[in-house]
Formats: structure tokens, C-alpha cells, sequence
């Protein structure tokens, strides 16, 4: 059974229970009478305590889980999205639970989860914990989680996996075996990721600085773009009908786990896929069919800003300034340097984003953008009413919709700044599928992302635009999007500006980092633990 029809599944289940709930509870009832011993527990496979950790708001991975978990007769307590550690902990001893699932999309959560499973073993919770997201791996649960936790620490890859790990963990007649084969797994991966570490050879952030990407500045074909507007633009309610071409459908599939097949893997050949096919085009049927009604029925709502400042680099920094006059800095924008060395017959430089901005000394005068967006507005809401009527699939298929519709806006924006806004590329032509394989001229790295791995930069990107005013998309603790469906980026309009990851740095660029942003090495070791040379 495809994953979609093991929740519509669930969702006639719901129906029917909930049908049936008062006949059923007046029978419990009188099944409990003079059995004040009976464990009403004891009715299901096991107790799962869910939750999405601290700072993080993403929950469709969350929520899949919870609904293929109770398909298979387990307990789910889902304490939904920005859960404390203390609240967890809480809630797997209130519930005697069997299981502990914890979920998160961004680097943060990583630390959060970490944090998590040494207050679970402080408190003397002797029960397994799960690890999933999209940020997570087995290598971070390996390496990071598990030695914190005396007991089972598991990373599971996706929803399809949870009951085959939560069933072999409750089985007591395959748990020993099970978690034998696990703990050697996870032994093998951390020696292998040492021995990688002591490996891996590292230029000097002088080094690497020296080898950056060089752009002659002074030749004709190298002078940065003069934009035709210069400032911010704000976009309310915006209308949902114009995004719909730039959908890109293949995270959509990969949400429900529809994955076809060489030589039918992405949309739309995965229709084509004998496998998955069927299902597929069904499942993208209904999503036209509730796209339809969204936007009809205005039943959620987009906005986005968009900025255009001038800049100017300042050795790995790109400094923002408040005017055309470039006399007063409005914000610096921190970079990272890549600093593991590449192989010895390669001339490759060693990037910065810095490196597609002219420097100041030049005299020359540039310019960053940035783009925040949302189609997130009333996403939670609606979705909260589909799981009231227990409709999960519903509520699962609105907030990957919104999703969509998100990074959808993003690349229409980015595209309106290339034809007009900054209108360096005014005669671009490109099909979606083109804009999707990067074909055009420029990048728009989001903080928190290869380029630029530190998510505190977005702070620098909601002080410049006043965005959380301007637009409603605010900032978490742990600096997550909320509403959810939300995306943010910077923009570089340089011919010659290319994506790249920053990989692992040294402690030696953590140190003139925090220096640089005048904040505590602890902190930024923090944000930055998952591209460490070393170990914090």
C-alpha cells in the first residue's frame, strides 16, 4: 500500500471511530468496573510520544508518522510543533510511553535533539529514542546522539521504516538482535568519521583567503549590474494564480514517498512509472483539485518583500549600506570560507559569497538583494480544522501544497528582480524546468544553507527589511520561518557568482568569525556544530 492510501485509510478510520467512540466508551466503561488495575494502555501495540523539538515548526514529516503509527494499532501522544525538552520528558513519563520520536527540519534542531537525549538520560528514561527530519542522518544520531543516551538512539530515514524500527524495538523476542546489528553499525560509522576527520587536511584561513575566487573588477564585462530599483518592495496578498507555472512538483512526490524509477524518477515521467504511476497521477489529481479550492476560496494567503541595497565587500563580510551614498552601514552580512583542501591537480578557489561582491577598496559600487516569502497564512489554521474532522490527509496534503507555493514564489520573484526590478537580464525566456536546472544569471543562497551555513545571518536580512513587520513572517528562537510554507534568500546578480558549500572549517575561522560578529565562540560553534573541523 503507497503511502497516501495508508492515510486516506486512516481517515475512514477516523470517521468510523469516531462514529462509533460513545458505544465504545460505554462498553470500556463497563469493562473497568472493579478492574481499577486494568491498563487501558494494554489495548494498543505500544505507546509512541511524538514531537516536533524546540524552534522548529516543521511537522509534515511529524504528523506522516503519527498517522502510519496509529494505521498499526500504536498509541500516538503528538505534542506537536516548538516542543521543550522538559515538556518530552513530561509527557514520556505521564504516558508511560514505549517510544520517544523526536523531529526537525533545521541544523538547530540537531543540537536541540543532542540536548534532548542527554536531559532523557539525566532523568533515567531507559526508553528508545527515534531521530528523523530532514536534516538529520544516521551519521549526526551516530556520532552526536547516541554516546549521550545510554539506551537505543535510532535514526529512521523516513515514515515508511517507523513501524518495522518501533515494532523490532517492542518485540522482545527481536530487539536484542536488532539493536545488536544497530550499535555495531553505529560504532563502524563513528570510527569511520573520525578516521575521516584526522584525514581531512585543511588550508589556513590565510591560505584559503589568498586562493578565493578573483574577479577583475576593472574589466568592462566584470562591472556589477546598476539595478533600476533600489530599496524594498512589499507584496500583500498575493495572487496564487501567477505562482502555479513555477510549481516544482518533485518535493511534492518525494512528501508522499512516490518515487519512481530510471527512467521515469521526477515529475512528470514519474506518471509514466509502473510502479508508482497510478498512484502518483491520482494524487496529484486531488492536489489540483485542492489547489483549486484554495485559491478560489482564498483560504490561505502569500506575501514576500523584496530588497535591493547598496554593497560592498569587505574581506569575507559584505557590508550593507543605508544609501546610494554608501557613508553609513545599515548591517554586514558574515561569511564562511571553504577551507578543506582540494585535490592537488586543482586550480579551484576557495569561496566566499564575499567573492561576487565588488570590495570596497575598488571604488566600484554594488549591490545585494534578498528576497522573504510566504504562502503560509492560514495554512495552520485550515490545517487544524482537517485534523479536528480527523482528515489528516487533508491537513498533510494543505501544508505541503503551501510548501510549494513558497518556493514557488521565491523563483517568480527571483525571476522579477532579473527582468526588472534589478533588470539585468530584462530579455530572459526560460521555461520552468529551465529555472528549476539554474539556468539563469545569478544565485540566491538562503542562510543556513551550503553557501552560508550559519542560520543567525537571517537576522541581518529581517533587521534590513523590517520584515516581520513589513510582512509578517517572523523569526523563532532557534531562527525557523513561521508560518512554515516560508522562504528566504539573498540574491547576487554577478555573471560569475555560482553556488558552492562552505564544507567543514576550522577552529581557527570560528575564532575570526565570532570576532568579527562580536559574538561568543560557544554561540557560533553552536549554530555552525554540523561544518566543524572539529569536535565542541
Amino acid at each position: 500500500m503507497f503511502l497516501p492510501q495508508v492515510i486516506k485509510s486512516a481517515r475512514v478510520m477516523k470517521k468510523a471511530v469516531a462514529h462509533l467512540i460513545p458505544f465504545m466508551e460505554e462498553e470500556r466503561l463497563a469493562n473497568l468496573q472493579g478492574k481499577e488495575d486494568l491498563d487501558e494502555s494494554s489495548i494498543y501495540n505500544g505507546t509512541v510520544v511524538i514531537a516536533t523539538v524546540k524552534g522548529d515548526v516543521h511537522d509534515i514529516g511529524k504528523n506522516i508518522v503519527g498517522v502510519v503509527l496509529g494505521c498499526n494499532n500504536y498509541k500516538v501522544v503528538d505534542l506537536g510543533v516548538m516542543t521543550p525538552c522538559e515538556k518530552i520528558i513530561e509527557a514520556a513519563i505521564k504516558e508511560k510511553a514505549d517510544v520517544v520520536g523526536l523531529s526537525g527540519l533545521i541544523t538547530p534542531s540537531l543540537d536541540e535533539m543532542i540536548h534532548v537525549a542527554k536531559e532523557m538520560q539525566r532523568a533515567g528514561l531507559k526508553i528508545p529514542l527515534l531521530i528523523g527530519g530532514a536534516t538529520t542522518s544516521k551519521t549526526h544520531t551516530a556520532v552526536k546522539i547516541a554516546p549521550r543516551y545510554d539506551h537505543p538512539a535510532i535514526h529512521v530515514l523516513d515514515a515508511s521504516r517507523t513501524v518495522v524500527v518501533v515494532s523490532n524495538l517492542l518485540d522482545q523476542g527481536l530487539r536484542e538482535d536488532f539493536m545488536e546489528e544497530i550499535d555495531e553499525e553505529y560504532e563502524e560509522i563513528r570510527e569511520d568519521h573520525y578516521d575521516s576527520l584526522k584525514d581531512r587536511r585543511y588550508l589556513s584561513l590565510e591560505e584559503a583567503r589568498s586562493k578565493g575566487h578573483k574577479i577583475e573588477w576593472n574589466l568592462p564585462e566584470n562591472a556589477p549590474p546598476k539595478p533600476n530599483m533600489v530599496g524594498h518592495k512589499v507584496y500583500e496578498d498575493i495572487d496564487l494564480n501567477e505562482i502555479l507555472p513555477y510549481i516544482d512538483w518533485n518535493p511534492f512526490f518525494q512528501v508522499w514517498q512516490l518515487r519512481g524509477k530510471y527512467p521515469n524518477r521526477g515529475y512528470p515521467k514519474l506518471f509514466n512509472d509502473a510502479t508508482v504511476g497510478e498512484e502518483a497521477r491520482r494524487i496529484f489529481d486531488e492536489a489540483q483539485a485542492m489547489v483549486r479550492d484554495l485559491i478560489d476560496n482564498r483560504r490561505i494567503r502569500a506575501s514576500a518583500i523584496v530588497s535591493i541595497l547598496p554593497a560592498n565587500a569587505k574581506g569575507d563580510d559584505i557590508v550593507v549600506y543605508k544609501d546610494e551614498s554608501r557613508t553609513e552601514v545599515a548591517g554586514t552580512y558574515y561569511g564562511l570560507r571553504q577551507q578543506a583542501e582540494k585535490d592537488k591537480e586543482s586550480s579551484d578557489p576557495y569561496m566566499c559569497l564575499s567573492d561576487f561582491i565588488a570590495p570596497s577598496s575598488t571604488g566600484i559600487p554594488d549591490y545585494i538583494g534578498s528576497i522573504a516569502a510566504s504562502a503560509g497564512f492560514g495554512v495552520d489554521e485550515l490545517a487544524a480544522k482537517y485534523e479536528k474532522e480527523g482528515d489528516d490527509y487533508s491537513a498533510i496534503m494543505v501544508k505541503a501544497l503551501a510548501d510549494r507555493f513558497a518556493e514557488a514564489l521565491t523563483e517568480k520573484l527571483h525571476q522579477d528582480m532579473r527582468r526588472e526590478l534589478w533588470g539585468f537580464a530584462p530579455d530572459e525566456s526560460l521555461e520552468t524546468q529551465d529555472l528549476l536546472s539554474i539556468k539563469y544569471q545569478g544565485i540566491r543562497p538562503a542562510p543556513g544553507y551550503p553557501s552560508q551555513p550559519d542560520h543567525s545571518e537571517k537576522n541581518v536580512m529581517w533587521k534590513l527589511g523590517n520584515i516581520h513587520e513589513n510582512t509578517g513572517i517572523e523569526l523563532t528562537e532557534s531562527l525557523m520561518m513561521h508560518p512554515g510554507a516560508s522562504v528566504c534568500a539573498l540574491v547576487f546578480a554577478h555573471p560569475k557568482s555560482s553556488y558552492f558549500a562552505v564544507g567543514k572549517i576550522t577552529k581557527e575561522q570560528i575564532d575570526d568569525y565570532a570576532s568579527r560578529k562580536n559574538a561568543p565562540v560557544s554561540e557560533i560553534e553552536t549554530w555552525l556544530r554540523p561544518i566543524l573541523a572539529y569536535d565542541a
